[in-house]
């Protein structure tokens, strides 16, 4: 870990035993102590704490609407966008192989961290600070959920558009961070080899960004 303070600032949380904490971080590329386990506990905890923030939420919604919404919100590429906005990944304790591939960018050990921290957290204060640390986290998505809320976001839809016509993969690039820890603004460019389209969007989280970005520049394609 960089700074363990710093850390837990942009957790909003306070590790009683900073143990748990290290062990969170821990990959299983670092040996036996790793956070597997962590990660099991947590993946648990995220699903019932999102199952009843959708239940009280949506008092007249389905369970088929209940369950497609909590989908799009635990998938692996939301958890990865949420470590993001944590910036987990220079504080991750990989293995050297993992070190030289790129581990501290991969959407699944990310994802995987953040459900550590959970699982964590529910072990240093119990539930209800594990409870907390969901909804503080996912603040974002949470906020702009409605029974609308589509089955792709717009980064899962501009994907799909490009490789059903075989193009490369969008590239996200942060163009530039404004303010503090609690006011940052996060400024995304995305581009396309070999496609004449790029958009850059603003937002409050990187997450949000790139969506907006995504949204922009899908829009563009199939105007086209």
């Amino acid at each position: 870990m960089a700074n363990a303070q710093q850390l837990q600032d942009r957790l909003q949380y306070q590790f009683s035993d900073q143990n748990l904490l290290k062990l969170a971080l821990s990959h299983r590329s670092c040996g036996n102590k790793n956070n597997e386990r962590l990660e099991f506990l947590g993946d648990a905890v995220l699903g019932l704490t999102i199952s009843n923030f959708l239940y009280q939420r949506f008092p007249e919604a389905k369970e088929g609407d209940l369950s497609r919404i909590r989908s799009q919100i635990v998938r692996a590429e939301s958890l990865a966008d949420v470590a993001r906005s944590l910036d987990l990944g220079p504080e991750l304790l990989l293995g050297q192989g993992e070190m030289k591939s790129g581990g501290h960018r991969r959407d699944s050990i990310l994802g995987d961290t953040v459900e550590a921290l959970i699982g964590a957290i529910y072990l240093d204060k119990g539930l209800p600070a594990a409870e907390q640390a969901v909804v503080n986290w996912f603040s974002d998505l949470l906020s702009t959920l409605t029974l609308d809320t589509p089955i792709k976001d717009a980064k899962t839809g501009l994907q799909e558009w490009l490789q059903g016509r075989g193009k490369p993969l969008p590239e996200y690039l942060i163009v530039s961070t404004q303010g503090g820890d609690h006011n940052r603004m996060f400024t995304i460019s995305c581009e396309i080899a070999g496609i004449e389209s790029m958009a850059v969007a603003t937002a409050s989280s990187r997450r949000k960004a790139e969506q907006l970005v995504a949204e922009q520049l899908l829009k563009q394609l199939e105007s086209k």
